[in-house]
């Protein structure tokens, strides 16, 4: 195993410059100028725009720019912001506790509901708790979590008055009431996320379970007189679970890069909010971390999940 793991290692590093160096042209080819708002303005004399773009490398050639970026990325320097004046490390460090906390919560609790219905679907296929199970998922999963979350606001914010529909990170509360204010703000987007990876999750191991639950192995344990839970659970489960596993392994990447569209309604200062306004802005060096980070995350998770594979189904074998 140790073989592959670094020939996979290995064949990750061409990916990845391929990846940066799609990114960096796109980023640095779209139309728009970060000094834009500078430039429109009089009190600032020329040669102060001309030192911020000869600073920042702007009239250099992309290739060398890309250089200068990869090279700094290399070392654990991510750049320097062009609209907040600060390093991008301090921006995504500053949002990222909201972001996972937000996202993280709302992923395990699209597990805890997919799971068991995904299951117990698949072991009544067809019954009414399969339909019911069925339709919500379905619905779930049609339904866009810009609506949804309107939805929400619009019943729990504004008619109910129950909870707040901006997020607001300057919370002045201390100790356990600082807890609970974050946590009343959270669960609107906590839900509307959740429900929406939960609907689509359920349908996926409820056709998993499906393949696995009528195979030959599946009834020969059961015809050896063995618990229904054991079967379930250790044989039919953990082979189902090899899809399943794919798709959680190319989720859980989308958790560090936030929720565009739910971070927008609800006012999460997030990294996704950070994407959006370093696109809407031009600030390459922003625009550019996020997004390389979740493509090199997306490479290290689909080999974790190559990892547990050879854990589930010991056939798997590395060579």
């Amino acid at each position: 195993m140790s073989q592959y793991l670094v020939r996979r290692l290995l064949m990750s590093v061409p990916v990845l410059l391929g990846i940066s160096m799609i990114l960096f042209a796109i980023l640095a080819l779209a139309p728009g100028d970060p000094f834009g708002d500078l430039v429109a303005n009089e009190n600032i004399p020329p040669e102060v725009l001309l030192n911020l773009r000869k600073q920042f490398g702007m009239d250099d050639p992309i290739h060398m720019r890309y250089l200068h970026w990869f090279v700094a990325t290399v070392q654990g320097d991510l750049g320097y912001s062009f609209v907040s004046h600060v390093p991008v490390q301090d921006l995504i460090i500053q949002r990222l506790p909201v972001t996972l906390f937000v996202l993280g919560s709302a992923y395990v609790m699209a597990l805890l509901v997919a799971l068991p219905i995904g299951i117990l679907s698949a072991l009544k296929p067809y019954s009414v708790f399969d339909q019911i199970a069925t339709t919500f998922a379905f619905v779930g999963f049609s339904l866009p979590t810009f609506f949804t979350g309107l939805l929400f606001i619009l019943v729990f914010s504004i008619s109910l008055g129950w909870l707040p529909f901006i997020y607001n990170s300057s919370i002045e509360a201390t100790g356990f009431a600082w807890y609970l204010a974050h946590l009343r703000q959270a669960i609107m987007p906590i839900t509307v996320l959740g429900l929406a990876q939960a609907a689509f999750l359920t349908r996926f191991v409820r056709t998993a379970m499906l393949e696995v639950i009528n195979q030959d192995y599946i009834t020969t344990a059961r015809s050896k007189g063995l618990r229904e839970r054991h079967t379930v659970l250790k044989h039919a489960l953990r082979n189902a679970l090899l899809p399943v596993v794919t798709v959680i392994a190319n989720d859980i990447p989308g958790i560090f890069t936030g929720a565009l569209i739910t971070e927008q309604i609800f006012r999460v200062p997030g990294i996704g909010s950070l994407l959006i306004r370093a696109l809407e802005s031009n600030d390459t060096p922003v625009a550019m971390a996020v997004v390389f980070v979740n493509g090199a995350l997306i490479i290290l998770f689909n080999l974790v999940a190559d990892m547990l594979y050879g854990f589930l189904d010991p056939r798997i074998t590395y060579s």
